[in-house]
Parts: C-alpha cells; structure tokens; sequence
C-alpha cells in the first residue's frame, strides 16, 4: 500500500508539532509521500509564517528595510531545527530568498517560501528526499494548472523514490517562476501527489477530528461525521465547511481514492473518510449543515413568463454582463428570482436593474437584502420521506421565516434562504430536529 500524508500549518508550527506529524508517519511505513503546510499558529495571538512572509515582501515591494522581518521568520524555523536537534542550516536559503526578494521576485514566491523551507526542515527531519514543488506541479503560462501534464511528470519523478517530501501550496510556469494555488492550497498538492503515486489512501492531517454535521461555533458540540461522499462535501464545502480545500477532491476523485482527514493532536480518532460512494448508511438522515450570510434576492415577475421563450437567459445576461455570478434561481409561473452575493452586487445593482428591464421587459423587479442561506445535505435523504416537510416544521418552531427553499434534482441536497438575523437559529433548530432527537 502507498499513502499520501498532508499535514497542515498548525501541524507544523513548532518542534513539538514536529515530532508529533513524525511519530504518525514512522507508525507506518506506508506513509511514504509527505506534503507539508507553512508552520501556522503556535498559541492564539501568533502569526502563521505565511502571513509573515507576505508582510516582509510587501516592505521589499515598497522599496522598505524589511531585513528585521526576514531575520524574524529565519529565527522561526531555527527554533524548529533546534527543538528536533537536527544537523541543519538554511542560511543558503535565506540569503536566496533575500535576494530574490530585492529583485521584486513577486507575491507568489514570496508566499511559497513557508512550505518550501518546511519540505526541506520536514526531508531532514524524515531522512526523505526533498522535491522541489516547482520541479514537478506546473502551470500554463494563464496560471491555471496543468493537471494531466503535472500527473505524468510527478508519476515519472516519484516513481524512482522511495519515500519523499514535496512542499504544499506551489508550483511554477515553464519558464520557473513560482505560482500559488490560493490559500489552503497544500490540500490540492497532496491531493495532486496522490494521485500521480496513484496512492490508497490520501490522508490530510490537521488539527480537528475530521468534518462535523455543523459548525461548533454555533452548535455547542456537534457530532462528527464518520463518512461522507465527495458530492456532499462539495456542496458542505461550497456553503462554507473549511475543513478541507473544496478543489482537493477533484485529482483524487478521478482514480477513487478515499481522503480521511486525521487529528495529529489525536492520532487515535479515526476522523472523517470522505469516498466516492458508500453503502455505508449515515447515521442521521442528513449528513451536514452549512451555510452562508450576506445574500440578496433579485425577485422578477412578469405575466406569462413561462410561456416566453428566452426568458431565463435574458435576466441572466443582465447579470453576466456586469460581471455578477448567481448562487440560486428559483421560479415559479409567473416569477423568477435570482440569489447573488450582496457585496458583488450593491455597487451594480441599479445597472443590472436597467438591463434587466432592457433585455426581458418584467413587469416588476423587487431587491431584498441581508438573506442568508443554509445547505441541508444528506445521501440518507434520497430514500426518506418527509425531510423537507421536517425542516419546514423545526423552522417554524423556532419562529424563523423561510424566503426561499430549493431542492436539486439529485435529492441531495435541500437549500434554504432565511434572514441574516435568522441564520444561526435556523441551523440550531434543523440540527434539533435530525440529530439531537435521534440521539
């Protein structure tokens, strides 16, 4: 068997965190391909190095001394080194990135640096090889990802280790030059790595127990969820579930490798695996809630609408033309209305109006503002009766107003829009109502 290993920042943020990602890889010897995170938080108040790095190359970018900052995130990585008592000096490196930083070297590479001066910490540490990201993830020169040219390179590079370290986060164009992936882009590259390894299991390390049926800052102590399929993970993810980059599944979904993410401060819990399919029954009829604040509705009426060819398009096209993407569209006869971000749209709001009325002619258009919505997820869905009609009850219950409710055709997924001011009682009352009265 081969497994790919993932640990995130707060993972590796200190030795001790250290010790602790090396004591679950030398466990198992299957654990042979490592992708490291930058060290993140050491206590509440602490800087991620990432971030550290971003504010040292923005004073490099002004034309600033910023020889203080660099020598603070060096002395980072020093304590690192010191507390694993490891033989190890990056002074070569540090006078690199200086240099590059003096040369405007850009954000990307800037931003980089974290997870490649912990790869090389992490390869010592490990006595595995250190792979340059840059060397085997690439980019076109538009910046997107080259996922079946990057796949045929890593594979042929990876096939002649053994055992290897490839920092998180990055990659490079053809010509070299450093590219990102966006924040928590560490998840994609073991993802990537797994892939190309064409590994068992893809296991993402960090620092909570896998995936939870809601988010604990609103639900005092939510269930976890034990299994979960990647199209409910996308539609958790896209609501707001952060466990886990919602772009990492997708290498890994095409070979069938499972993901499960683990607890380094709790190696013992089995975490969430999150699979292809399962015949496994969730435990509850639903398996997730998440949501999101800050929507706004556009509400389009005009009679007769149904029977108008093109209409549809032509509201959306008032949209798209202003650069506006839509999150829902619900419709009924005589009605369409549309869900956007509420901070995209307020700027253009009366410029998509005018084009609204331009294109399709409605007969009103009313906007409503400070809208929330809520996914209510679940494969145990499909094959239960009533769960809407339940969600429905538990909402009323708690004196929350529905303004929207949409189902998508997979019978997976139920969306809700409620008011802002509604949205964590919503949450708590369908939490109430499928989990808690389960129990």
């Amino acid at each position: 068997m081969k497994k790919v290993v993932k640990f995130g920042g707060s993972s590796l943020a200190s030795a001790e965190q250290f010790i602790k990602a090396g004591d679950i890889i030398r466990s198992d010897k299957e654990r042979r391909y490592v992708v490291p995170s930058a060290p993140g938080k050491r206590f509440g108040k602490d800087t991620k190095v990432t971030d550290m790095l971003y504010g040292c190359y923005a004073k490099a970018e002004a034309g600033e001394a910023f020889a203080e900052d660099l020598k603070m995130i060096r002395e980072r990585y020093e304590e690192i080194i010191h507390g694993l008592q490891l033989d190890l000096s990056l002074a070569d490196e540090f006078a690199a990135i200086e240099e590059k930083f003096r040369e405007k070297a850009g954000e990307d590479y800037a931003a980089s640096r974290g997870e490649y001066l912990n790869g090389i910490v992490m390869a010592s540490y490990l006595g595995y090889e250190f792979i340059d990201a840059s060397t085997v993830i690439l980019f076109d020169e538009n910046g997107e990802f080259e996922s079946e040219k990057t796949n045929k390179v890593l594979a042929e590079r990876l096939s002649h280790v053994e055992c290897a370290v490839i920092p998180g986060f990055y990659g490079a164009y053809e010509d070299g030059k450093v590219k990102t992936f966006s924040r928590g882009g560490s998840d994609i590259t073991g993802s990537i790595v797994a892939r190309a390894v064409k590994a068992d299991v893809y296991e993402n390390w960090t620092d909570v127990s896998g995936f939870l049926v809601a988010d604990p800052r609103i639900i005092k102590n939510p269930v976890g969820i034990e299994t979960i399929t990647y199209r409910e993970l996308r539609e958790l993810s896209y609501m707001g579930a952060t466990v886990l980059h919602e772009d990492a599944i997708f290498p890994v979904r095409r070979e069938g490798i499972p993901i499960n993410i683990r607890n380094t401060n709790c190696p013992e819990e089995k975490g969430t695996w999150i699979v292809e399919s399962t015949c496994q029954k969730s435990k509850y009829v639903i398996t997730g809630i998440a949501g999101k604040k800050g929507f706004c509705s556009v509400n389009i009426e005009k009679d007769m609408m149904n029977s108008e060819i093109g209409f549809g398009r032509k509201v959306l096209q008032a949209f798209e033309d202003y650069g506006i993407s839509f999150e829902h569209v619900p419709s009924g006869i005589d009605t369409m209305t549309v869900f956007v971000h509420q901070d995209e749209f307020i700027n253009k709001e009366q410029k998509v109006v005018s084009a609204i009325h331009r294109l399709a002619d409605p007969d009103t258009i009313d906007i409503e503002s400070d809208l929330a919505l809520i996914a209510v997820v679940g494969r145990g869905m499909r094959s239960t009766r009533g769960t809407a009609g339940r969600i429905f009850s538990a909402l009323a219950h708690a004196n929350v107003n529905v303004r929207m409710i949409d189902q998508g055709s997979s019978e997976l997924n139920i969306i809700i829009g409620v008011s802002d001011e509604d949205f964590e009682n919503a949450i708590r009352a369908i939490y109430k109502i499928f989990v808690e009265l389960e129990l």
